[in-house]
Order: C-alpha cells, then structure tokens, then sequence
C-alpha cells in the first residue's frame, strides 16, 4: 500500500471532522492541501506516529534496493540490522502514540520470529487492541477499508491469516481470512489469496470453488498454483497436470518460480503490489505457498517431471539471468 497517501487521507479525514460536513468538492481541495503541507496538519500523536513508521518503512524499502548485490552473510548482516533500526523506530512511534495498533504491528512483525511464535504474539496483540478499541464493525458504506482509521486492525488480520498458514494452521487462516473478507469485501489486503492456499491444501474443492467465483474467477498467480496443488492433493492427476499447463503457461516464470524459489523478505506491513501473473506476482504465491509445498515435498519434483515445464524453467533462467 501506499503509505504515504494514507497519511495523507489520514491527516484530511481528521482535519475535515474539524471543519464539519464538507462536500466532496471541499473535501478534495483539503486532500490537495495536505498533500502540499501535510506538515502544517500534524497536530495529532497517533498522525505523527505514523509518519514516523512511514518513514521508517521507507527506509526499509530503501536500503532493500542493494540486496541482489550481496552475498549471503552480509544480507543477513543487512538484514538483521534494518530489522532492528525498524523495531526502534516503533518504540519511538509508540512513545507517541501507545494506541497505535500498526506500529504494535511493525514491532511484532520486525521481531522477525518463527511463525509459531509470531502467532502468538498477533494473538496476544488481537486480544489487546479488541479489549482497548471494542468489536471491529464496517462502516455505513459497508466495506471497513473506506475507513482510514481501520486500516490498522485490517493488517492484523490479514497478518494473522497469512501466519496460521505459515504455521501450517490452515483451517485457522481460512477463519481469519473470512473474517476479513467479511469486513472488507473489495479485498484490498489480498485474504483471497491466502485463503485460495489454503484452501487447497485442506482439499477443500467447494471452498476453493466458492471462493473462486466470488471474485469473478478473474485468475492471478495464487489461483493457479492452487488449484494445481488441490487437485495433486486430492489424487486427480489428469485435472492436476491441466491445472499445472495453465500455472506455466498464464504466470511468467512460472516454472523457474516453483523449480527455483526466490528468497521474499518480510511483507512491512503488506503484501507488496504486482501485476496479474506477471513474475514479481508469482514469486509471491510460490513464498506464500512455501508451508505448503514442504508438507507435500513430492509436488515440485512431479511437476518437473512433466511435459517440458523443466524446460520452460530453464529457458526462463537463461533469458533472465538467474543461475540455474
């Protein structure tokens, strides 16, 4: 997501409570005005919190830019260290805000922690921000993401569902995704695509189905991977083998991605935006498939095993300039 637009909307939507009812003309004028200085309306803690975490998170992103040019032990080193300079930036955000549930959720997430821990620890931070803040509820215009203010519970739990699978929980992340899908209808945190993985590797087909339609069956990267491994799972070989032709040919890089993993640095706070079936999307279904794919460690070696996907895995190699 756009951080820096969220504050913008953020830092607009207090100032016109303060003016009261504004049109959407006047409203838009505000929008613009804040965006020139947004400086001149940082006059609320939890505001200035999050433009320090903006900025913080900026910083992350960053530094990122170097990563592809260095070796194993000093990206770790790297690593280890923006993680923590991103966990003191959220002790200062909370210094100002104690309230703020995305730099609670920043923190957990730089603790960098085994999944199960990591669990543990949104679970704790869910029961906290739901006894402070009360039940989380949509809005009049029925989707809670129109409200700014949300957007920080939102990330919970679309951070909670992508750790139960993480954590091989997977009926536990399809709850939380449904819970979120629920509150958040236009899917702006992507549940469906944790969910859809899910899904699958419960063998769940109706659910997978049911999902599938309710978002128009308009196809992405996790889609079909999918629907490849729910139909390896369920023992149905032929339809895995069609599932598996369409994983190749619709998502590019398809085959490299599974064959050959791509190492995905934690998601801060969200799961970064890519086009549909495009390779920087699909690295991200295959990361997010990872639980998954080593419960049923068989499944890559089959798909290379059929037609020419290794093949297309190792041209995509070549003309990308990945080792093979």
């Amino acid at each position: 997501m756009n951080l820096r637009e969220e504050l913008y909307e953020r830092l607009a939507r207090r100032r016109g409570a303060q003016l009261g009812d504004l049109s959407p003309a006047a409203y838009a004028e505000l929008l613009l005005a804040v965006r020139e200085h947004p400086e001149s309306y940082l006059d609320n803690p939890s505001d200035q919190a999050f433009l320090r975490l903006t900025q913080a998170i900026g910083r992350v992103m960053d530094s990122r830019d170097a990563d592809e040019w260095r070796d194993d032990e000093s990206f770790m080193e790297e690593r280890a260290g923006r993680m923590a300079r991103l966990r003191r930036d959220c002790e200062r955000a909370l210094g100002e805000a104690p309230e703020s549930v995305d730099a609670r959720l920043m923190s957990v997430l730089a603790a960098d922690q085994e999944p199960d821990d990591q669990l543990d620890a949104l679970l704790d931070l869910e029961q906290a921000v739901a006894a402070e803040q009360g039940p989380l509820s949509a809005p009049g215009s029925g989707d809670a993401w129109h409200d700014v203010f949300l957007h920080g519970r939102l990330r919970l739990l679309a951070s909670l569902s992508r750790t139960c699978l993480d954590s091989a929980r997977y009926r536990m992340s399809v709850d939380y995704c449904k819970t979120l899908l629920s509150l958040s209808p236009m899917d702006a945190l992507g549940a469906r695509h944790t969910c859809i993985l899910s899904y699958a590797r419960l063998e769940d087909e109706p659910g997978f189905d049911e999902l599938d339609a309710r978002f128009g069956r308009r196809g992405d990267s996790w889609q079909q991977l999918g629907r490849a491994v729910l139909f390896y799972k369920l023992g149905r070989m032929p339809a895995a083998r069609r599932a598996l032709s369409g994983f190749s040919s619709l998502c590019e890089g398809g085959p490299f991605a599974l064959l050959r993993p791509v190492m995905v640095d934690t998601y801060l706070p969200d799961r970064p935006a890519a086009e549909p079936y495009s390779f920087a999307e699909v690295t991200l279904a295959v990361h997010e498939a990872d639980p998954i794919i080593c419960d049923i460690p068989d499944f890559p070696s089959w798909a290379e095993q059929q037609g020419d996907f290794a093949e297309q895995a190792r041209s995509f190699s070549e003309r990308s300039g990945f080792g093979w």
